[in-house]
């Protein structure tokens, strides 16, 4: 085993690897950008070396400054993560030759599975069965258009160099080739540096099945069985688990099988995943390889009871694999959520910002919290907008889903948006509580599925007034503590009133609904009214942010922070709120009234602008294009008109709230 490792990545998987890496007696260096210096993944490490600014071309993806670090700290061996350089041949060439080891399959391998076209080329000959598609040299659209029609509609569209659902684009009908393929390929080039496509056709409801294999170099191939990554949003895992359900056995062991003979094929080492499209005749079929491992690999571990990047580490030092096919076996089932910093009732706009208040469950058997950030950190929209991975193990399919709603019900985040709740809902729906998922349910829910508010409950609401009540008596203290008069009547908060009952007035902002609460002081305790329904508190404590209370006998807890003045939230169960405290000398919260139309709805990068000044636009026609957080969003006319002013050109940076362009309607 080598004495040192160098981890060529940030975040999650960075802090992933070196934990492993710590507990094999490696020593670990980590590499950071500018914005990155503070970030857990560099404390973790033993070292860590600058490599360059925030954007990741000019820090994580210059190879030549990776390898410097490298020299500089005396590693014997790199490990790529995912993401980033962790598919690039010549980055691995590059390691190689410099006499470092490189945690990962032999160059030649990544280059065969890096491009599609190829990959597909060599599993055929193989006897791997693959899709009916294009993946021909011809890149000219009249070529690819004819290619779309000789498989016939609907297709997709995918990037020849890609992965991680960047440069995919489903075609229904020949009238939306031209703007998906432009798209697609422009979103390729920018996360791959390579805009070829090829064609596949687009199976109907699908599975996305997938799996996990192991060589090393004495020979030796396994799998570690299955993963079901169905559940998809933009063609990017959000659920993934393992083992898949409804597999049965000998469809398991003829997709591990041909797995294993899919990594045979192209003389892999390493971990690696053969990801397969399973019909509903169970007929499966191979769409790629990555050559890495992958963001989901804890739910394999789970229920495999095996350290994959262990595995990794060991296999890159020349050792043979731990176990062979016959010692692996299956206990239990895993889910894994990924946790983003996105906007569900914005699209799922990424959402860049502070972490003010970050709260993860306890970990234990059954939960795991695999995470690169910590409370206080801003996040960039230089990034993945990752904030974290729940995963969660149970005894059966059943347990395991209920042990996630758990996990992700005690997650807590202020400062950002974020999708916890919309996880939630997708861990809920019926389709997913059947195990039956397909890669387009997401796409069939409907509109308003994102809108997954929950009404008030008489315990969330009663955390808020305590909260409220805390607050003020806070407030209070403090102007004692300045003022000097603690015997001064102005200063109580308790709720006294000359000539009546204690009582407290809240009002707070519900969305657009108005809330009041009175709250009257008792020898029982607190006895709220909110105009309908009367309750009573007769005991609560609280602990830093987190509430314990009795509420009509029944005892609860949650969480409510307040970070900006007057913004409250509050976690209760499995549900999260956002309140505005409203001021009692004001009517209304504060609405500014502007459209958001052409607002920046992030921030971001420009990448294309396709209108100027005066130019007469199409409802529907896209404007312009931002990118943040690897993702893009197209800016597009709401309605017939002209375009009187483009406040921004390709390459500006803009920040969220800006105005972008001048309009006016005809």
């Amino acid at each position: 085993m080598f004495r040192k490792l160098l981890i060529a990545n940030r975040g999650e998987i960075a802090c992933r690897v070196i934990r492993t890496a710590r507990n094999m007696g490696v020593a670990t260096v980590a590499v950071f950008s500018d914005v990155d210096a503070d970030a857990p993944h560099v404390a973790l490490a033993d070292e860590a070396v600058a490599i360059g600014p925030a954007p990741a071309l000019e820090s994580y993806l210059v190879a030549d400054n990776i390898l410097i670090a490298a020299k500089q700290t005396d590693v014997e061996a790199i490990h790529p993560g995912y993401g980033f350089l962790s598919e690039n041949a010549d980055f691995a060439e590059a390691v190689r030759s410099a006499g470092l080891i490189f945690v990962g399959p032999p160059t030649q391998a990544i280059r065969d599975m890096g491009s599609k076209d190829n990959a597909k080329a060599i599993m055929e000959n193989a006897g791997v069965p693959v899709i009916p598609g294009y993946h021909g040299s011809n890149q000219t659209e009249a070529a690819l258009r004819k290619a779309a029609d000789d498989i016939g509609y609907p297709i997709l569209l995918k990037a020849a160099m890609g992965g991680g659902g960047k440069g995919v684009r489903a075609v229904e009908s020949p009238d939306y080739f031209s703007e998906a393929l432009s798209s697609a390929i422009r979103e390729s080039e920018a996360a791959f540096g390579d805009g070829r496509m090829l064609l596949e056709k687009l199976i109907q409801q699908p599975r996305h099945v997938e799996v996990q294999v192991f060589a090393d170099s004495l020979g030796n191939a396994v799998h570690l069985f299955e993963r079901d990554c169905s559940l998809q949003r933009r063609h990017q895992k959000v659920i993934e688990e393992a083992p898949a359900p409804g597999i049965s056995n000998e469809l398991r062991a003829r997709m591990g099988d041909t797995a294993v003979t899919a990594a045979k094929a192209v003389a892999y080492e390493n971990a690696g995943t053969i990801e397969f499209l399973l019909d509903a005749d169970e007929d499966f079929y191979f769409m790629e390889m990555n050559t890495r491992l992958q963001v989901e690999h804890p739910v394999t571990e789970l229920i495999t009871g095996q350290d994959l990047v262990a595995w990794q580490l060991r296999v890159a030092a020349g050792e043979a694999l731990p176990l062979n096919q016959e010692a692996l076996s299956i206990n239990g089932h895993a889910m894994e959520a990924r946790l983003y910093a996105e906007d569900p009732e914005k699209g799922f706009l990424p959402a860049p910002g502070p972490l003010h208040h970050l709260v993860f469950p306890s970990e234990s058997r059954l939960v795991r919290i695999d995470t690169g950030v910590v409370e206080g950190q801003e996040l960039t929209a230089d990034y993945d907008p990752m904030i974290a991975k729940a995963i969660a193990w149970g005894d059966d399919r059943e347990a395991a889903r209920r042990n996630l709603i758990g996990a992700l019900g005690d997650t807590e985040v202020v400062g950002t948006a974020v999708n916890r709740d919309f996880l939630i809902a997708l861990a809920k729906l019926p389709e997913f509580v059947d195990g039956k998922p397909d890669t387009g349910l997401i796409d069939r829910l409907p509109n308003d599925f994102t809108n997954v508010a929950t009404p008030l409950s008489t315990a969330a609401l009663s955390l808020a007034g305590l909260h409220v009540m805390a607050t003020r008596q806070a407030d209070a203290q403090s102007r004692i503590r300045r003022l000097g008069d603690p015997s001064s009547p102005w200063h109580r908060t308790d709720g006294w009133q000359l000539n009546d009952v204690y009582h407290q007035d809240i009002r707070m902002q519900d969305g657009e609904k108005e809330l009041s609460l009175q709250v009257h002081k008792y020898d029982t305790g607190w006895h709220f009214h909110d105009g309908n329904v009367h309750w009573l508190v007769s005991q609560a404590k609280r602990d830093g942010k987190r509430w314990t209370a009795d509420i009509d006998g029944s005892r609860v807890s949650g969480s409510a922070v307040e970070v900006v003045p007057g913004q409250l939230n509050i976690f209760q169960g499995t549900h999260a709120w956002r309140l505005t405290i409203v001021d009692g000398l004001s009517d209304s919260v504060d609405t500014d009234g502007r459209s958001p139309v052409f607002m920046a709805p992030i921030s971001g990068k420009i990448i294309a602008v396709n209108v100027n000044d005066g130019v007469a636009v199409k409802a529907g026609d896209i404007l312009l294009i931002l990118e943040a957080m690897k993702m893009e969003h197209a800016i597009k006319a709401p309605a017939d008109g002209t375009v009187s002013a483009v406040h921004y050109v390709v390459g500006d940076h803009v920040a969220e709230g800006v105005n972008l362009i001048d309009f006016a309607e005809t």
